[in-house]
C-alpha cells in the first residue's frame, strides 16, 4: 500500500510517509520538526494559551481530533431571515481542514520550527515555516501552483484530502464568499513564514440570500473567479483586469448586468431580494441623466467647475467617463472650456 502510494521505495519509507503516519517515537528520532501546536485565547493578549496540545505525530492521524479542538469552539452565528432563524458556523470546516493541510504539506521541513494554529473566538491564525516559492504571492496563489514537497502533496491528494493540482487555495476562497465572510488574509507572511487567517463572521446576509435567490445548484456550478466577480459586484468595488474576461459569462446567465465598465447584480434578483435602492445605486445614473446632471451643475456654477467639482458631482463615473461627456457637449455648442490643463474650468453655453 505504501508503494502504491509512493510513500516508500522498496523496504525504504520516505519522509512523506513520516510526516503522514509516522508515530510519535519515530518523529522525535528522525523528524522532530514535523510536529503541530494547537492554542486556543479567547483574548487578544500574548500570555499563556488558555489551551495548547501538540501533535507529533503523522498528519492523518491528528487530522481529526485537531479539528475536535476547533469545532468545540465553533459557535453558530444566526440571523432572521422572514420567518425563518438560520444559523452559520463560525469557522467552515472544509476551509480549516484545507489550511491546515497546506501548512502541512507546503511546509519547508529543513526549517526546524512547528506549524501553529492559533484559534480565537472569531478568526484562525495559521503559520507554517518557510516562506512562498518564488512566484507565488498572496495576489498570484490563486491561479499559480508550486508544490515545495510534491511526494507529500501528491500523497494527500490520491487520498482526497487536498487539490494534487496545486495550493487548495481555491476551496478555501470559495467557502469564505459562499458564507459571506471576509477572504483570507495573508499579513505577516515573509520570507520564512507563511501566514494565513480566516475570520469567521458573517459579513452580510443579504449576499447570502442574493446566492438563495441565484439558487443553490447555479452557484454550485461557478468557479473561484466567477463568486469572486459576483462577491465585487454586489460590494460595489472594481473587477480585477485579470477577472474581467470572465464577467460576460455572469452577464450571459442573467446573474449580472454592466453599464459601460460597471458590473452590478441583475435587476431580476436585486428586485427579489427587495433591494431595488441598491440596485440603482450601484447600476448609477443612466445617459440621459449623466447628461442632464452635467449641464444642471454647469448652469448654477457661475464661477464655473473644474473636472474635480464634475468628479464629485457623479462620484460613480470615471474621470475619463466624464472628460467624454465634457467634449461631446463642447462639440454641441452647450459649454466651453476657460484655461488649460488642470486648471480648466467649464462654464454653461458657447465661447463668448
Amino acid at each position: 500500500m505504501l508503494e502504491d502510494a509512493e510513500l516508500a521505495d522498496g523496504v525504504q519509507l520516505t519522509y512523506a510517509a513520516l510526516i503522514l503516519l509516522g508515530t510519535r517515537k519515530a518523529l522525535n528520532r528522525l523528524l522532530g520538526q514535523s510536529e503541530l501546536v494547537f492554542e486556543y485565547r479567547s483574548g487578544e493578549s500574548p500570555g499563556p494559551a488558555q489551551e495548547r496540545v501538540e501533535f507529533r505525530e503523522g498528519a492523518l492521524l491528528f487530522l481529526d481530533p485537531l479539528w475536535a479542538l476547533v469545532n468545540k469552539r465553533n459557535d453558530l452565528q444566526s440571523w432572521q431571515d422572514g420567518l425563518y432563524m438560520k444559523q452559520l458556523p463560525t469557522f467552515n470546516e472544509g476551509a480549516v481542514r484545507e489550511a491546515i493541510l497546506n501548512a502541512v504539506a507546503h511546509r519547508d521541513y529543513r526549517l526546524h520550527g512547528s506549524v501553529f494554529v492559533r484559534q480565537h473566538p472569531s478568526r484562525i491564525r495559521i503559520e507554517s515555516p518557510g516562506g512562498f516559492l518564488p512566484g507565488i504571492t498572496p495576489e498570484t496563489i490563486l491561479h499559480k501552483q508550486a508544490p515545495r514537497n510534491r511526494r507529500l502533496a501528491e500523497a494527500l491528494g490520491r487520498c482526497g484530502l487536498v487539490e494534487r493540482s496545486g495550493q487548495g487555495f481555491d476551496r478555501i476562497l470559495e467557502a469564505c464568499i459562499l458564507e459571506s465572510k471576509p477572504r483570507p488574509r495573508f499579513d505577516g507572511t515573509d520570507d520564512y513564514q507563511v501566514f494565513i487567517t480566516l475570520d469567521g463572521q458573517v459579513q452580510d446576509v443579504r449576499f447570502l440570500r442574493l446566492l438563495e435567490a441565484i439558487g443553490l445548484e447555479q452557484v454550485h456550478s461557478f468557479d473561484t473567479d466567477h463568486l469572486l466577480i459576483l462577491d465585487l459586484s454586489y460590494r460595489g468595488q472594481a473587477i480585477p483586469i485579470s477577472l474581467r474576461p470572465r464577467i460576460q459569462e455572469l452577464i450571459e446567465t442573467g446573474v449580472l448586468e454592466h453599464m459601460g465598465r460597471k458590473v452590478f447584480p441583475s435587476r431580476r434578483l436585486m428586485t427579489l431580494l427587495g433591494e431595488k435602492g441598491k440596485y440603482t445605486r450601484l447600476k448609477g445614473l443612466d445617459r440621459p441623466a449623466q447628461r442632464a446632471l452635467i449641464l444642471q451643475h454647469l448652469k448654477d456654477s457661475e464661477d464655473g467647475a473644474k473636472l474635480e467639482d464634475l468628479q464629485q458631482v457623479l462620484p460613480g463615473l470615471h474621470e475619463r467617463t466624464i472628460k467624454d461627456w465634457l467634449q461631446k457637449l463642447k462639440t454641441e455648442g452647450l459649454i466651453h472650456p476657460v484655461g488649460r490643463t488642470r486648471g480648466t474650468k467649464w462654464f454653461i453655453g458657447p465661447p463668448v
